[in-house]
């Protein structure tokens, strides 16, 4: 039997539809005598024959297998066909809703209590029409159960495809926050070394006659800044390459690459002066980063908008629940605010987003003595539920 159904269930539908039409005419033109034949065909066929179009309409075929069997009733000729009442109960149950299996098994059990009231035998009404009653049930909740099915296999499948478009979501906006971050380390990268290298090159081009041995030292310093920054753009990218030698491949920056920023400015022309207090080892290496590129940038935009002998002041307070920079410089207050590398993401709105990711507020502006400073407080606890 299940050879035969995983042979059923591998045919068309509409010829599993056609065999039990096929096999109840076979049936009635082998057993029915000459005289009887040509009624009994009739009306096997327009019992059995709608059937081929039940899952197209399936209360239009049990409307005409309805028909056909009060035809037969009118007509006093018992058949197998009537089997087809039960099969287009079936098909309207599973097709329809609550309401028209409810109507359609009300009508086919109508039909059957008419049809024992006229074939059941003398004292035996109670048997057959408690048999065809039960085989009306079966029916109905067999429709009403593969409905139910078929509707709790949609909901999964909808529910399926809308968890893959939400992780589809989910990974296309991990991508753009992804892109962000590479796009702030990009130009905090660039800008500050290339602000380095240029203030390096003028001061190669100034020194170079009347001091070599310094001019030699300047384009020393700018090759080393120059390979630096590639090294930094490399490993920001996630893309370090294997034949990179080890001693490039060092760590994110943090509080304790300060001090090296800080004499890498004073190389630069902008004297730097740093002070840390308190311990920064339990510092998070992503806080200890943006702690580096805020001071970064600041000291960047410093270089670019101050004139010569500008001093710049680093501050960092390290605390176990905050850290405090405090980036200040003695240059001349400008007229206007100096320009924040306008796009958003960049420059003083790029140290914001930094600022704002560990719950902190930047505050950057001219100073009330002159010159310039940025201010910021990080709070360690909300980074790590941000980051969560």
């Amino acid at each position: 039997m299940k050879a035969a159904g995983r042979w059923g269930s591998r045919l068309p539908p509409a010829v599993r539809d056609a065999l039990l039409p096929a096999l109840l005419l076979l049936n009635v033109t082998t057993t029915r005598p000459p005289h009887e034949l040509p009624v009994a065909v009739a009306l096997t066929a327009a019992l059995a024959l709608p059937l081929l179009w039940r899952r197209r309409a399936p209360r239009t075929v049990f409307g005409a297998v309805a028909a056909a069997a009060l035809v037969q009733w009118l007509t006093g000729v018992q058949l197998p066909a009537d089997v087809a009442l039960l099969v287009a109960l079936y098909t309207v149950a599973a097709t329809s809703g609550r309401r028209g299996a409810l109507v359609a098994g009300a009508l086919v059990e109508a039909g059957a209590l008419l049809a024992c009231l006229r074939w059941a035998t003398e004292g035996a009404f109670l048997t057959p029409f408690v048999a065809v009653t039960a085989m009306v049930v079966a029916a109905a909740v067999l429709g009403v159960n593969v409905r139910t099915t078929r509707a709790y296999l949609a909901a999964l499948e909808e529910r399926a495809a809308r968890l893959e478009h939400e992780q589809e979501q989910q990974a296309r906006l991990a991508v753009a926050e992804e892109r962000t971050r590479i796009t702030r380390e990009m130009h905090d990268i660039v800008t500050h070394n290339l602000s380095v290298m240029v203030a390096l090159t003028d001061a190669a081009v100034y020194a170079q006659h009347r001091s070599p041995d310094k001019a030699t030292t300047a384009m020393l310093q700018i090759s080393e800044t120059g390979r630096q920054a590639l090294t930094d753009m490399r490993r920001s990218l996630g893309v370090l390459r294997t034949d990179e030698p080890d001693a490039q491949r060092h760590p994110l920056p943090g509080i304790a690459q300060l001090e090296a920023l800080a004499d890498q400015m004073c190389a630069a022309g902008l004297p730097t002066r740093l002070d840390v207090h308190g311990g920064h080892a339990h510092i998070p290496a992503t806080a200890q980063l943006t702690v580096y590129r805020l001071v970064q940038e600041a000291l960047t935009n410093t270089l670019k908008h101050t004139p010569a002998g500008t001093r710049a002041t680093v501050r960092i307070h390290c605390s176990t629940a905050a850290v405090t920079v405090d980036v200040t410089d003695s240059g001349p207050r400008p007229p206007h605010p100096r320009p924040a590398a306008a796009p958003s993401g960049h420059g003083i709105p790029g140290m914001r987003e930094r600022s704002a990711a560990y719950g902190g507020t930047l505050r950057a502006g001219p100073l009330p003595g002159g010159g310039w400073g940025v201010h910021t407080r990080l709070l360690l606890d909300s980074g790590e539920a941000a980051r969560a």
